[in-house]
C-alpha cells in the first residue's frame, strides 16, 4: 500500500531565499554600522532594510514564488 508524503520544500523558494538575503544584508550592514562608531544614520537604515525583509518575502510568496500552504 502506497502512502502520499507531504513535500517539504524547507524555504527553498524565490521568496524564501529574497527575504534572507535581504535579511541578512540589514544584519550586516548593522553590524558595520555598530563597528564605525556607531554610526547611526546607518544603524537605522540597516533597521529599514531588516523590516522590509519578511514583507518582500511576503509578497512574493502571494504572487506564487513561496511555498504553498
Amino acid at each position: 500500500m502506497a502512502t502520499s508524503h507531504k513535500h517539504y520544500h524547507h524555504g527553498r523558494t524565490p521568496a524564501a531565499w529574497a527575504g534572507s538575503v535581504i535579511a541578512a544584508v540589514g544584519f550586516l550592514l548593522g553590524t558595520v554600522a555598530f563597528l564605525m562608531g556607531p554610526n547611526w544614520l546607518l544603524f537605522w537604515i540597516a533597521l529599514a532594510i531588516v523590516l522590509i525583509a519578511p514583507v518582500v518575502g511576503g509578497v512574493m510568496s502571494r504572487m506564487g514564488l513561496g511555498q504553498g500552504a
